[in-house]
């Protein structure tokens, strides 16, 4: 059958979109691309926000109507957490939950074209680990290392929606790795839910990940998705600092410089751990890039309260902020608080305050590294006559067209 994908959310949904695709391109499908015909659609759903919630609706109605024909088969978050919802929308046939993503093969191969049989079943989620890589982009490919969380954080559904945290050993991880690098990725991107947690469900440690990961043969590149400030320990922090293939870029959730919001949030850290944090950082790598994750106006976070959390982001030695307001999530703890809550005006008011500060560190950070020697490594897409890379510290680059230096390191001068 044609299978077209869409995937939305966050880099382990398009890991395990792509691990899925391959399974069915071994088992003799196709898969197709938007604007060609499908026998069945696979919506990869994600359920972080509201809008994320609306951006699944949205994407099911749109496939249904440009694929009316086609078997709609929707999983991921959004499917797991809000069945219900999603089977009051026309065109789903089934929900596919998270404890199946690998039963979509057979039930694409179960099912005749264009003839569905509705199906929802939803399981709770067990603890096995199921491993999955992307390698649609040759230079790069997204390595899940990790799932699920047990830190149920007040506003947040992903322990709902993922299950308990659980991961592969580093015998079988270290072995996807391998393989993706000898099919020509230049560089993994390590992903999960709380990779920082790595190891609960095998005895092992993240750190022990990271060192055998750095003696994979090959020429490749790591980086580190999103890890939690408790979890990143000098250990690893001065591990990368020193690694032979580890890249100086860090991505650290915050979710709010005012200690009063973080104890309202049930995290596990201060602000005064993820400055030091910050600062280890980078005093071992003074070029290295750190993003951070910036929510704003949950329950009971005052007008004070956040102008305490915008002063200390300004003062925090940091290149990007990723802003998002909070939004209501059913069946979490912060719901039910009796903390006032923010208007959505005042929301977009304390977005558009912390964007602009971004906007104003990312500059300065890339304006810093003018004229300084960096490694970029070129991507495959055309961008008119231009190419475009990455430098290890998280630099865009660009430069014309040569398709001799696509999936290659080159050093070059900002």
């Amino acid at each position: 059958m044609n299978v077209l994908f869409q995937t939305l959310g966050c880099k382990l949904n398009f890991s395990e979109s792509s691990s899925l695709a391959e399974s069915l391109r071994r088992a003799g499908h196709k898969v197709v691309h938007k604007g060609e015909e499908a026998d069945v659609c696979i919506l990869n759903t994600c359920s972080v926000t509201d809008v994320a919630d609306q951006k699944g609706r949205q994407a099911i109605r749109r496939l249904h109507r440009e694929h009316p024909n086609a078997v709609l088969i929707v999983t991921g978050c959004y499917a797991q957490l809000q069945p219900e919802a999603v089977a009051a929308i026309d065109g789903v046939n089934y929900i596919v939950g998270a404890n199946d993503k690998e039963r979509i093969l057979d039930i694409i191969a179960s099912v005749p074209s264009h003839q569905a049989i509705p199906e929802n079943r939803l399981e709770a989620i067990d603890r096995v680990f199921h491993p999955s890589c992307s390698k649609e982009d040759r230079t790069r490919c997204f390595l899940k290392v990790q799932d699920g969380c047990d830190y149920f954080c007040t506003y947040c559904t992903i322990p709902f929606a993922r299950g308990r945290s659980r991961n592969g050993t580093i015998a079988d991880t270290v072995k996807q790795a391998q393989q993706a690098i000898d099919e020509g990725a230049k560089e993994v991107v390590l992903t999960g839910v709380n990779i920082g947690d790595f190891g609960k469900s095998t005895g092992e440690t993240f750190l022990a990940l990271l060192k055998a990961l750095d003696n994979v043969r090959g020429e490749v590149r790591y980086r580190i998705s999103s890890c939690e400030p408790n979890l990143l320990s000098d250990d690893i922090i001065d591990f990368v600092a020193g690694s032979n293939h580890f890249a100086p870029h860090f991505h650290l959730p915050l979710q709010s410089g005012s200690n009063e919001v973080l104890r309202i949030m049930h995290r596990r850290y201060t602000r005064e751990l993820f400055a030091e944090r910050v600062e280890r950082i980078r005093g071992l790598m003074p070029n290295a890039f750190i993003g951070v994750d910036c929510m704003v106006g949950v329950r009971g976070e005052t007008t004070e309260m956040f102008d305490d959390y915008v002063g200390f982001l300004e003062r925090l030695d940091v290149n990007q902020l990723h802003v998002f307001p909070y939004s209501e999530r059913a069946g979490t703890r912060m719901v039910g608080m009796d903390l006032p809550r923010v208007t959505k005006e005042e929301q977009r008011r304390r977005v558009d305050v912390l964007l602009h500060l971004s906007e104003h560190k990312l500059r300065t950070f890339y304006d810093k590294h003018k004229g300084q020697e960096a490694v970029v490594l070129w991507e495959s897409a055309a961008h008119g006559k231009c190419m475009a890379g990455w430098t290890e510290n998280y630099i865009r680059i660009t430069a014309p067209y040569n398709s001799a230096k696509i999936n290659t390191f080159e050093k070059i001068w900002i």
